[in-house]
């Protein structure tokens, strides 16, 4: 461990790096050099900003200091230490305020959350704060900071938090109005999220319905998005022979057709239709037919029916 630690040492300037120490050494009794060893660049990371050095390589040094003070057992000493640069803005990157945020969920520290949560940063630290109020039994007011936060915010940046806590109590006709203003915005659409809340809880015929409410010129607008996502809708439902009858009416050059077809026929059983159908599209890759062997115990006929490296190079738009 003392010779990995010394082999990343020199190169603890690049953010990835600085990663794979935390990474490596957790558990192995060296939070203490690792500290050291992150001291003078979470120090840097703080004057960064000030010194407005944007693009700053290690920017994720003082969440690193934070989690490993975390696992090292100093859990006040990590919060006071991350919340003291993010009331002073001596940080860089949003990270920093999600890192801080899950910080104090994990351990149960309300009152500072609620300070972050309902603060200029909100955007980041009120989903964290109305969970840990739910998580504390506390759902009505969760429910209420979040429905007076998106009440006041132009940018519909807090429906999604109020949705997923509304799932979670399977108020799924109430989530389902939380998200309907944004389902046609080009930008903050919570539609695709709100459909498989949906799907996940099993609402199949709820999540068809809202795509079916879709005029045609968002259809014709998002047409593989649609389509493949009605289709696939059917199928989780088990539906696979409307799925398959409806795939039929649409064009067969469709982005994503195939696959989506013939994930269908491979649920329904049909597996060497799946395989023809993917093997028969030229614009399919390789691997989806492949992966579905593997999934049926044919590796062998996977690896066999593969191009080679070589092929796959030689066909690439890359060279």
């Amino acid at each position: 461990m003392d010779e990995a630690i010394a082999v990343l040492t020199p190169h603890l300037d690049r953010s990835w790096l600085l990663s794979v120490l935390v990474e490596l050494t957790e558990g192995q009794n060296r939070d203490e050099r690792v500290l050291e060893l992150l001291a003078p660049k979470a120090e840097r990371a703080r004057r960064a900003r000030g010194e407005e050095r944007w693009n700053l390589e290690a920017s994720n040094a003082q969440d690193l200091q934070a989690q490993v003070l975390e696992r090292a057992g100093r859990v006040d000493e990590a919060v006071r230490v991350l919340g003291a640069d993010i009331a002073a803005d001596r940080f860089l990157v949003q990270n920093t305020l999600t890192t801080y945020a899950e910080l104090l969920q994990r351990n149960g520290r309300i009152d500072e959350l609620r300070e972050l949560g309902i603060g200029e940063h909100a955007h980041v630290g009120l989903p964290y704060y109305a969970r840990a109020l739910e998580d504390h039994g506390r759902s009505d007011e969760a429910e209420t900071v979040l429905r007076g936060f998106i009440a006041a915010d132009e940018w519909d940046r807090f429906r999604w938090p109020l949705i997923e806590l509304l799932g979670r109590q399977a108020r799924f006709e109430e989530a389902i109005e939380v998200g309907r203003p944004t389902f046609d915005y080009h930008d903050a659409c919570l539609l695709e999220g709100v459909i498989h809340l949906l799907a996940e809880a099993e609402r199949f015929d709820d999540a068809l319905a809202i795509l079916d409410e879709r005029d045609a010129e968002y259809i014709e607008e998002h047409a593989s998005w649609f389509h493949t996502n009605r289709i696939g809708l059917l199928g989780e439902a088990g539906r696979y022979e409307e799925a398959l009858a409806y795939a039929k009416t649409l064009p067969s050059d469709l982005y994503g057709l195939t696959s989506s077809s013939a994930w269908i026929l491979e649920q329904s059983g049909r597996v060497e239709e799946a395989l023809g159908l993917l093997r028969a599209d030229a614009d399919v890759e390789a691997w989806e037919a492949a992966a579905l062997l593997v999934r049926h115990g044919r590796a062998d006929e996977a690896i066999d029916s593969m191009p080679s490296i070589a092929d796959l190079r030689a066909a690439s738009r890359w060279g």
